[in-house]
């Protein structure tokens, strides 16, 4: 259903208005990166870049500029889609262990506009933003709300000109450089498993890395956490950690205990 929405928005969204094209002598004068730069460093190869010029356009710098291309605002509205399916496809893949509610709330922490906004510093998106003058006195090119926004806007516009691959490419290794924050988002299961065993004078949870796949660069390990001998539970994932954690949640799901 989420492909077919998004599909539709590609079909409809395409044709851009011709204020879109024009890419303002001002914008330069205002020492922030291009977007051909942009597009180069971020290694996003934009065949639109007046696509991408209108993500990065704020609508305080189209009411002080209005033959400057249109605002971001739309583009926001379509990454923010994107992204929504994206995230919860990726979390789905990444933690098969975990049941709805818990993928619930990893979705809901990363699209929180506070990470999105980490996400856009990560990729120095502040410094390529155009601005009206009240928001770059006030260091809106460092606030949450509008970083959020942006990165919102830039996914629409690679979505738009490149498709769902191009959004994956770009989104997926900040996500998996994530997923250790994202799991401390929801709770410490370890910790949690770890009070319950010593509560039960059971001692400590001992976690094994049953077996390790895959290339250097993509590695994915299988831990399983044990107590007393007896296996609780197993996890997957990109580290140790990251699977001794899904381990320990999976045994906690399987002794019927609450995360919080």
């Amino acid at each position: 259903m989420e492909r077919s929405f998004l599909t539709t928005i590609v079909r409809d969204d395409r044709s851009l208005s011709s204020r879109e094209m024009d890419v303002t002598q001002d914008y330069e004068q205002r020492e922030i990166e291009s977007a051909s730069s942009l597009s180069r460093r971020l290694k996003l190869p934009f065949s639109n870049l007046s696509l991408l010029t209108r993500a990065l356009t704020h609508s305080s710098y189209v009411n002080e500029n209005p033959n400057s291309s249109d605002d971001n605002e739309r583009l926001e509205f379509l990454g923010d889609a994107v992204l929504d399916f994206i995230i919860g496809a990726w979390a789905y893949n990444r933690f098969p262990e975990l049941q709805e509610g818990d993928l619930t709330k990893i979705r809901s922490a990363i699209v929180r506009n506070d990470q999105l906004a980490n996400f856009a510093r990560r990729i120095d998106l502040g410094g390529a933003i155009r601005l009206g003058r009240g928001e770059t006195s006030s260091g809106g090119n460092d606030r949450d709300a509008l970083l959020g926004s942006a990165f919102e806007a830039l996914i629409g516009a690679i979505f738009l000109d490149s498709g769902l691959g191009a959004v994956e490419a770009f989104v997926h290794p900040m996500l998996n450089e994530s997923q250790e924050f994202i799991l401390d988002e929801i709770h410490d299961p370890k910790s949690r498993l770890q009070e319950w065993a010593q509560a039960e004078k059971l001692g400590t949870p001992l976690y094994e890395t049953i077996s390790t796949k895959g290339p250097d660069h993509a590695k994915e390990f299988e831990v399983e956490v044990r107590i007393q001998g007896v296996a609780y539970g197993r996890g997957h994932g990109s580290s140790k950690n990251t699977a001794a954690r899904i381990a320990a949640q999976t045994a906690l799901e399987a002794l019927g205990i609450s995360f919080k």
